[in-house]
């Protein structure tokens, strides 16, 4: 937990650094945001199997084009989630209550056009998490548990957790609920973002290499098996810390 203190200080360090030098030129922080939205568009799919490069991804968002050899769910995924975080930009800017509706939203976002019968829709079958040995509720389960998760958030807010904490929460119960036949992890770490922008601070682009995945399932699993959220809470923390470092860099 002192790890942790610690890393909170640095990252709210870094954060009024970055701070001090806003209001910034509207066309230089533009040109950086489409670049790192793109990145964390990218780096979101790659996590679940999305095969397009970093390039590609920014061609099929910027450009409008089609690239050989990849599927429409492909395409798809890269456009959907683009206007997601425009959407999650635009609800951090406005006084918006995180809540049931706005995630069912997200979500809709991220399945618009792949899958029409479940987008913005909770599942109604069993859900598997593949390689995971963690079992998402019962459907019949999930409308409770989705109410409780928020009640949580709510505490949290009311007893003032670091909202680096608070965020990590947001993606690691909802995605435990797994509430949805696809799009969780996306709806998920879309949901931190958002509530991360909410609060002042910068997007975590959780990366979608091997070893990355790897250490992020870890932390899920460790979380959802063995009931300690201090590893994936650690992990958010580091990677936001991280993206504050990277945009500083950049501005300067």
């Amino acid at each position: 937990m002192d790890n942790l203190e610690a890393i909170y200080n640095e990252i709210d360090e870094l954060n009024a650094e970055l701070k001090c030098l806003r209001p910034l030129p509207s066309s230089a922080i533009a040109k950086i945001q489409d670049a790192l939205d793109i990145e964390y568009t990218y780096e979101s799919n790659r996590i679940e199997g999305n095969t397009l490069t970093m390039q590609e991804t920014e061609l099929v968002v910027n450009e409008g084009l089609t690239i050989g050899g990849k599927s429409m769910r492909e395409h798809l995924e890269a456009i959907n989630h683009k206007e997601a975080i425009d959407f999650i930009r635009e609800v951090a800017s406005k006084d918006v209550e995180i809540n049931r509706w706005l995630i069912l939203q997200i979500h809709a976002l991220v399945l618009r056009g792949i899958d029409r019968d479940n987008a913005g829709k909770f599942r109604t079958v069993p859900g598997l998490i593949s390689g995971s040995r963690h079992t998402p509720p019962q459907p019949y389960l999930i409308d409770k548990l989705f109410d409780d998760f928020l009640s949580k958030y709510n505490e949290l807010e009311a007893q003032g957790a670091h909202p680096i904490a608070v965020a990590a929460y947001l993606h690691d119960e909802l995605v435990r609920i797994h509430p949805f036949i696809d799009g969780n992890g996306r709806t998920c770490r879309l949901l931190m973002n958002l509530y991360l922008l909410r609060r002042g601070y910068v997007i975590v682009s959780l990366k979608g290499d091997a070893d990355s995945k790897l250490a992020y399932y870890k932390a899920l699993e460790a979380s959802h098996i063995d009931r300690d959220s201090s590893q994936f809470i650690e992990l958010v923390a580091l990677s936001e810390k991280e993206s504050i470092k990277r945009l500083l860099d950049l501005l300067k």
